[in-house]
């Protein structure tokens, strides 16, 4: 009890993502660009499908979920990361780490299962249009939403709880740029393996059955999008599917990675470039990949800045 009443009062020292680099500013200002690209990216995706009537349909209202969380993904790391460095502090109170790893997790996990939603939403879409509007009504969109977030508050509940009640008496020093949850197993001073092998079989449940729901939903739409004889329809359904199927892979590799593959068979300076892959790159490139991809974000863009021309005109 003691060591626990340790862990709880005490700090964790966070291992700089710029420790291991050459030139520390221009790494810094270039992790500050891809933060900042993100961010507008993904505010003006929310912009633009709350204000265009047009993207009010429930692949962009999905879309908008995706956004909100790739807005949070890289506020809950990068921040403090950054803080850290301007002021050359090294160090998170065991509060704000349970607080990383919970909203972390809860984001991931959400996203996982918002992602496979969406693979479902467009099997209903090119292999049962008629039923569309029935089968993905408003109703339904608001429950999928509230499945992704409910699953995400679940997992990250139980499973931050488990692991900020190990005893942490070893080296509080955490061999990765923020509170997770990988990293932070290795300090604890008690026998981990029953939680590592439960989190691994959690793993197989969090991270595979969505996946396999995915490539399920996609197997079905490919081969409709084959047996399409309109060439603008074949080219429209695979251009919006296709920029789906490259999200799912540049989140869910970095995922697997991270929680599937035993940590013997990775450094801590490779998990620092897959979690710096999820937590700020792929929510930067996400918006780039619908906007550019998708005719009707474009025209809805185009529209919006045509209006701001017309008014500064004026």
């Amino acid at each position: 009890m003691r060591e626990l009443n340790q862990s709880m009062t005490s700090y964790f020292t966070l291992m700089s993502l710029f420790s291991h680099s050459g030139p520390h500013l221009v790494l810094f200002s270039l992790v500050a660009t891809i933060f900042t690209m993100g961010l507008l990216g993904n505010a003006i995706l929310l912009f633009l499908i709350h204000t265009d009537s047009r993207l009010h349909t429930p692949m962009y209202f999905l879309l908008s979920q995706l956004s909100l969380l790739d807005v949070g993904f890289p506020l809950v790391t990068i921040p403090k990361m950054a803080a850290d460095f301007l002021q050359g502090e090294d160090f998170i109170s065991f509060e704000g780490c349970a607080a990383q790893m919970f909203f972390l997790m809860l984001m991931g996990v959400s996203e996982g299962v918002l992602l496979s939603l969406m693979s479902y939403d467009r099997y209903v879409a090119v292999c049962h249009p008629l039923h569309y509007p029935m089968l993905m009504r408003r109703q339904v969109c608001l429950l999928m939403v509230g499945t992704s977030w409910l699953s995400g508050v679940l997992v990250a509940s139980i499973q931050t709880s488990i692991t900020l009640h190990f005893p942490y008496c070893a080296s509080r020093t955490v061999d990765h740029f923020f509170c997770e949850l990988p990293a932070l197993l290795k300090l604890s001073c008690t026998d981990t393996s029953a939680y590592e092998l439960a989190l691994s079989i959690s793993g197989v449940l969090i991270l595979l059955l969505p996946l396999s729901l995915i490539a399920t939903s996609y197997s079905h739409v490919l081969g409709a999008i084959l047996r399409m004889h309109i060439t603008e329809a074949q080219h429209k359904a695979f251009t919006t599917c296709s920029s789906h199927i490259t999200v799912v892979g540049l989140f869910y590799g970095a995922a697997v990675f991270m929680y599937m593959v035993p940590s013997t068979y990775h450094s801590p300076q490779q998990d620092n470039v897959v979690s710096l892959f999820y937590s700020l790159i792929t929510p930067m490139l996400n918006p780039l990949i619908y906007s550019l991809r998708n005719r009707e974000v474009r025209v809805a863009l185009v529209k919006i800045l045509g209006r701001a021309g017309f008014r500064s005109k004026r």
